[in-house]
């Protein structure tokens, strides 16, 4: 039986050690190499908006926090703890998730798994649309949702603001407010040489590019101007993912939901 392919993960740094460690444990070779670099908010007007949001943290219904790296950081900052007698993890609001990957950091942080909503362990993806059809029914008229997301700026952002811009919408259609705030900025890796060389061969050696954002794909093509990517493969977790990868020029796209299951289903499928 063949091997399966070596798998590009492409997952902002920390994201991408937890899947580079679940693939090993299905015997599946794969490498880190993070398409979006993640750090804290520098502007003084985000930084204030985002304690500002903490707060009034428990005047809100629910907080959606659009990933992993919006749990990560909303919560950890040290004006965030020592902000009132209470830290944010006491206060009861519901605490939304559109993956199992957000579900988990949450818990990390402290959040009782009773608070955490997210999309059916059966939906066909992970999404705002896939949960919204768990949370949608929690909101009355006059009740206020927080929006805990990243910011890029540009077209990036644009492209990343699809899924919570759709979920603002169905929020206000229930006669609920929302609020946003920016917890982290997300940007454009800057590739060092192995990095460099990595991506290259990976283009063309049967290597299985895992992507799991268009604003990666876009990063990726930045990165490696004038690269072709007629004979590279990817495995992308989202059908707009998929139209970002086949107009990036990868030779052919898979799709499959974005549970490591599937995933790995997928993966040894390609083999």
């Amino acid at each position: 039986m063949p091997l399966p392919p070596r798998v590009i993960v492409t997952r902002p740094a920390r994201e991408a050690a937890h899947w580079v460690h679940g693939l090993a444990g299905h015997g599946i070779a794969a490498v880190a190499l993070p398409l979006i670099a993640i750090g804290p908010c520098t502007a003084p007007d985000a930084i204030e908006a985002l304690e500002a949001a903490r707060a009034r943290a428990g005047s809100y219904r629910a907080w959606m926090f659009v990933s992993s790296n919006a749990v990560t950081h909303f919560f950890e900052s040290r004006s965030a703890q020592a902000q009132s007698q209470s830290p944010l993890t006491a206060i009861k609001s519901r605490a939304w998730a559109p993956g199992p990957g957000t579900a988990r950091a949450l818990a990390e942080a402290g959040v009782p798994a009773a608070l955490i909503d997210g999309p059916a362990p059966d939906a066909p993806q992970f999404d705002s649309e896939a949960l919204w059809q768990q949370v949608g029914p929690q909101l009355a008229p006059g009740d206020r949702v927080l929006i805990v997301r990243g910011h890029s700026g540009g077209v990036h952002d644009v492209q990343q603001g699809t899924g919570r811009d759709w979920l603002a919408r169905q929020i206000e259609s229930a006669g609920a407010s929302v609020d946003f705030v920016v917890a982290y900025q997300r940007g454009a890796p800057i590739f060092d040489a192995q990095q460099t060389a990595l991506a290259q061969q990976a283009a063309h050696d049967g290597s299985l590019w895992l992507l799991s954002s268009s604003e990666a794909v876009a990063h990726l093509a930045e990165a490696l101007p004038g690269q072709s990517w007629a004979d590279a493969r990817a495995l992308v977790t989202h059908p707009r993912i998929a139209q970002a990868a086949r107009a990036a020029g990868f030779g052919r796209v898979d799709e499959c939901r974005p549970s490591l299951e599937d995933v790995v289903a997928s993966i040894e499928s390609a083999a």
